[in-house]
């Protein structure tokens, strides 16, 4: 599958704190792309650099084959973002909003185009009605739409459920899901992981400036060695035959079922394990 996101070694500084230290990592067209980290792992920064708003330490990102440093213009054109916070005027009605974006993009058809993403966002009957007046869940909504006037290839979402709740947090991921259904990239930037690992067909873990691991949910967690099976019987008696000498007496097993660890124990683990290590080389 086609990459359109390329990134290798990036770096960034601040001041003498170094962030970013060797981050690389490929992102196929089409996909949902999550990448956790603890708070001040450097997440917010990587989707600036990405997204134009800041210039790398060192190394090479690309976006649709567009340097993010020397082709700017072009990465802007393809790309899409949504910040933590949502970016709207709550002045203005949804639909104003929507339509100051689509002229301020110059895009063809602005009102046909704001009536299609208000219907999508099921905005339709608040359209008229001042943003101060909605709620989170509807904000953050209108939010996405604003970003994905033009149909960006592109769309970088930095913690998009933070605050939300549990209802309107399951909206999003379905909405989410539906945007990379329809062919837009996602690259998700979460410290929910049941939030990553529901949405992302692949996973990176940001640590200290650093990927420590990658992959698809059930990749990272296969990485914990500690895994077990649970068998399920017809009933407690074979169940109690089976604790004492299973293979002996030919008990028939239903289903086995694999006990994976939680993608929230690979975490933990893995930031544990880099920590312990990143202590001991320091009282080398």
């Amino acid at each position: 599958m086609q990459n359109i996101i390329s990134v290798s070694h990036l770096q960034k500084s601040f001041k003498r704190h170094q962030v970013l230290k060797d981050v690389s990592f490929n992102i196929p067209k089409g996909s949902i792309f999550a990448l956790l980290g603890s708070n001040g792992a450097g997440k917010t920064t990587t989707v600036r650099i990405l997204s134009t708003l800041s210039k790398p330490g060192g190394g090479k990102a690309t976006i649709c084959g567009y340097d993010v440093v020397r082709q700017g213009d072009n990465v802007r054109g393809v790309i899409s973002l949504t910040g933590q916070f949502a970016a709207v005027d709550e002045v203005l009605t949804g639909r104003e909003n929507l339509n100051i974006i689509g002229q301020l993009k110059r895009l063809p058809n602005v009102k046909a185009m704001a009536d299609q993403w208000l219907s999508n966002f099921q905005l339709e009957g608040a359209a008229n009605r001042q943003v101060s007046t909605y709620s989170g869940g509807m904000r953050r909504r209108l939010d996405i739409a604003m970003s994905l006037m033009g149909s960006p290839q592109v769309i970088f979402l930095d913690e998009p459920t933070t605050g939300l709740d549990p209802q309107n947090r399951i909206a999003m991921w379905d909405m989410v899901k539906g945007l990379a259904s329809s062919g837009t990239t996602v690259f998700l930037t979460t410290q929910y992981l049941e939030e990553a690992e529901y949405l992302a067909d692949n996973i990176a873990i940001l640590h200290e400036g650093k990927i420590i691991a990658e992959g698809t949910p059930n990749k990272l967690k296969a990485i914990m060695p500690q895994r077990g099976a649970q068998l399920n019987f017809q009933n407690e008696a074979d169940a109690a035959r089976a604790m004492k000498l299973l293979s002996d007496n030919g008990i028939n097993v239903d289903s086995i079922t694999q006990n994976l660890p939680s993608l929230e124990d690979v975490f933990l683990t893995l930031i544990g394990e880099k920590t312990k290590q990143s202590e001991g080389e320091s009282h080398e």
